[in-house]
């Protein structure tokens, strides 16, 4: 993996990871389309993304220190939200962990993320049109705070169809807060925190088990590097424009971007790889 491919797709990672498109979809594909498909490339695949998870703390550096302290001097709604992260974070965790192997060995190519694309497309657009007449909550920070652990269960279960790449954790997880009554922003919002242990445990996870693949490949910890540093200062420039984007506009045009995308995939003659 040259460094052009590595910031290729460190590129498409920052792109891709807080929208609702699914970045592991696009860097099974853009991997696919590049010849990059071996257990090394796999590994970069998914580590890459703890770019996005630096990102994501460096963004959010206030508010995260707001809730440690107030975690630790008893504050209700501190604690309300982390143990909403908590309860969210679980399910994903423990079904990603019993699956890992099947799903690497399965699920990264090119028909299934086609697949993936297309469903989610589907859904989001569905959910969109549900939710087009009744009246949204606007303070994303005043939904945070009375988050419920019924909530947090629901987008913690809708997260666990992200573990099918295509699907897009941020979507599976932001369509899961609407569907549990919550704002679009702040489902948004709430997406970006569980991000944190999500990726963060995710990446850490396949880094321990890919890790000797990728040192062994010629390149391979220098294109990772590469990688890393250019999702992170493009992801970090995404949250922002993507959470200014959802108080103005719905998540339609990505659903149909999806869908476009995902049947393209399978028409490909990609998709027999």
């Amino acid at each position: 993996m040259t460094w052009l491919d590595a910031m290729l797709l460190g590129l498409l990672e920052g792109l891709t990871e807080f929208l609702p498109v699914s970045s592991t979809g696009h860097l099974i594909l853009l991997g696919s389309w590049l010849g990059h498909d071996d257990e090394a490339a796999k590994t970069m695949e998914v580590v890459i993304q703890l770019g996005a998870v630096l990102a994501v703390v460096v963004y959010y550096r206030a508010r995260l220190a707001s809730l440690v302290r107030g975690f630790i001097a008893g504050d209700a709604a501190s604690r309300r939200i982390v143990a909403a992260i908590a309860v969210a974070f679980m399910p994903a965790a423990v079904l990603g962990f019993l699956l890992h192997g099947h799903i690497k060995e399965h699920l990264f190519g090119a028909p299934p993320v086609g697949a993936a694309l297309i469903v989610g497309g589907v859904v989001m657009i569905a959910i969109e049109l549900l939710r087009r007449n009744k009246p949204q909550p606007s303070a994303a920070g005043d939904e945070l705070e009375q988050i419920t652990p019924k909530r947090a269960l629901v987008i913690g279960v809708s997260q666990c169809f992200a573990l099918w790449p295509g699907a897009s954790r941020s979507m599976t997880s932001i369509v899961g807060g609407q569907l549990a009554g919550m704002g679009t922003p702040a489902a948004a919002e709430f997406s970006f925190l569980l991000a944190i242990p999500t990726l963060g445990a995710a990446a850490l996870y396949d880094l321990a088990k890919g890790w000797r693949a990728l040192a062994a490949s010629p390149s391979g910890p220098t294109a990772l590097v590469v990688g890393l540093v250019v999702s992170f200062v493009v992801a970090l420039l995404v949250i922002a424009a993507f959470l200014r984007y959802l108080r103005r506009f719905g998540l339609a045009p990505f659903g149909a971007y999806r869908i476009a995308l995902g049947a393209l995939v399978l028409l490909l003659p990609m998709a027999a790889r």
